[in-house]
């Protein structure tokens, strides 16, 4: 569990940490503990800085969100993807290739970094004509879908 992971890098890195601090590190590291361990460092800086020292819940939910790293751990490039998607291309689909020069990211980094994870919490799908936001990409950015979508 990620929140082991967490705490257990906290102590090598000599940093109080909280049950609950950890949790909100970990809830935010999409699943993976490379995140998780460069989130905690992130976090670690914010807590020596703005706090005293000690990593608890506020104290992650702060540096989370100055970090601008939503409650899902989506970053500004996750949010750039998808509000393209939607705002650019209407909801979808549009090729890789388009998306890619549209945020200013390779290809292969969107497809290695950013689609698996989108993929993931349902928000993207790839069809044979691109790539296409889904109806709770929509609901998470408070977006009123304007189409006729058909939820499979």
């Amino acid at each position: 569990e990620l929140k082991i992971i967490v705490k257990r890098s906290a102590s090598i890195l000599k940093m109080e940490i909280s049950d609950e601090g950890a949790e909100e590190i970990a809830s935010r590291s999409r699943g993976t503990p490379r995140i998780a361990n460069r989130l905690l460092k992130r976090v670690r800086d914010f807590a020596q800085i703005k706090g005293r020292g000690v990593i608890d819940r506020e104290i992650a939910d702060m540096a989370l969100a100055a970090l601008e790293i939503d409650h899902l751990g989506l970053d500004n490039i996750d949010k750039c993807l998808i509000l393209s998607i939607i705002e650019k291309f209407g909801g979808g689909p549009v090729g890789l290739d388009t998306l890619a020069a549209c945020i200013g990211e390779e290809t292969g980094t969107i497809e290695d970094v950013y689609e698996p994870y989108l993929l993931q919490l349902g928000f993207i799908k790839r069809t044979p004509r691109g790539r296409v936001v889904n109806l709770n990409a929509y609901e998470h950015f408070g977006i009123k879908y304007k189409g006729d979508m058909t939820i499979i």
